[in-house]
């Protein structure tokens, strides 16, 4: 049996899945909500420092109690589109794709996947080397683009 490590790049933030305990500094936790933010099509480009902000709090508490930003406003008037079971909320998918890109990124780490370039496409994948390089299929997320923050116009 393998005995897997944790992934850690700092103290800051913790998410916990069974025995993994996966810990993370801010810069490294906040690029990580917005990527997964974006992997739903629930925003679009960087975020400002107020709206990266009202997502992490929106990650970490399960909603945005005081808004410091657009972004967090629009969580809270969509709110009922957003919550829903656990499995399928957005605060789930986010924390979800999150564990899930640690926990790829801890495999790449410790030699058990690689990651490939596709010329063709434009894009990245994680292969098995021990398997000749097969690459790994990863469960498909939902979309939120129903619901997407739109920044507003200056």
């Amino acid at each position: 049996m393998i005995q897997r490590g944790n992934y850690s790049s700092g103290d800051d933030f913790v998410l916990e899945y069974g025995e993994l305990r996966f810990t993370f500094n801010e810069r490294d936790f906040g690029e990580r909500c917005e990527q997964a933010a974006r992997k739903l099509g629930f925003v679009s480009g960087r975020l400002e420092q107020q709206e990266a902000e009202d997502l992490v709090n929106l990650v970490v508490n399960g909603e945005v109690t005081d808004p410091a930003s657009a972004l967090g406003e629009h969580v809270n008037d969509c709110w009922p589109e957003l919550v829903g079971p656990s499995e399928r909320s957005l605060v789930h998918w986010l924390r979800r794709l999150i564990f899930r890109g640690a926990w790829l990124d801890q495999r790449v780490k410790e030699g058990e996947l690689d990651v490939a370039f596709d010329e063709d496409t434009h894009t990245f994948s994680y292969v098995q080397p021990d398997r000749g390089n097969e690459p790994i299929e990863l469960a498909p997320e939902p979309s939120w683009g129903r619901v997407a923050y739109l920044p507003r116009s200056l």
